[in-house]
C-alpha cells in the first residue's frame, strides 16, 4: 500500500464520520418535523367540531337577533300608540276635565261665599 492509498482511506473515513456526524441532527429535525405534524393534524381533529359548534351557535344567535328585532320593533310601534292615545286623551277628554273642574271649584267657592254670608246675615256661627 502506498501513501496515496493510506490517505485515500483516510480521507473516506473522515468523510464517512462527517456525514454520520451531520445525520444525527438530521434524524432529529425529522423527527420534529413528524410531532410537529402530528400535532398539527390533533390541532386539527379538535378544531373543526369546535368551529362547527361555533358556526351553529353564531347561525341559532342570529336567529335569535332577528326575533328580538321583531319585539323591538313591535314595542315601539306599542309605544307610538300609547302616546298617540294619551295625546288623544289629553286632547279630548283633559282640557274639558280640567275645565269642569275649574267650573266646579268656582261654583263651590262661590256657595261657599254665599252660605258664609247667609250665615252671617242670620246670625250664625261662621267657622
Amino acid at each position: 500500500m502506498s501513501a496515496g492509498d493510506v490517505a485515500g482511506l483516510v480521507a473516506a473515513f473522515a468523510f464517512v464520520l462527517l456525514v454520520g456526524f451531520l445525520a444525527v441532527p438530521l434524524v432529529k429535525l425529522g423527527r420534529a418535523f413528524d410531532e410537529t405534524s402530528r400535532s398539527i393534524r390533533e390541532l386539527t381533529e379538535h378544531s373543526v367540531p369546535i368551529l362547527d359548534e361555533a358556526a351553529t351557535t353564531v347561525a341559532s344567535t342570529n336567529e335569535q337577533l332577528v326575533k328580538v328585532d321583531t319585539i323591538t320593533t313591535s314595542a315601539a310601534e306599542v309605544s307610538e300608540n300609547v302616546s298617540a292615545l294619551t295625546g288623544l286623551y289629553a286632547s279630548t277628554l283633559g282640557r274639558p276635565l280640567i275645565k269642569v273642574a275649574a267650573f266646579s271649584y268656582g261654583v263651590r267657592q262661590a256657595f261657599g261665599t254665599a252660605w258664609r254670608r247667609q250665615s252671617a246675615d242670620d246670625g250664625g256661627d261662621v267657622r
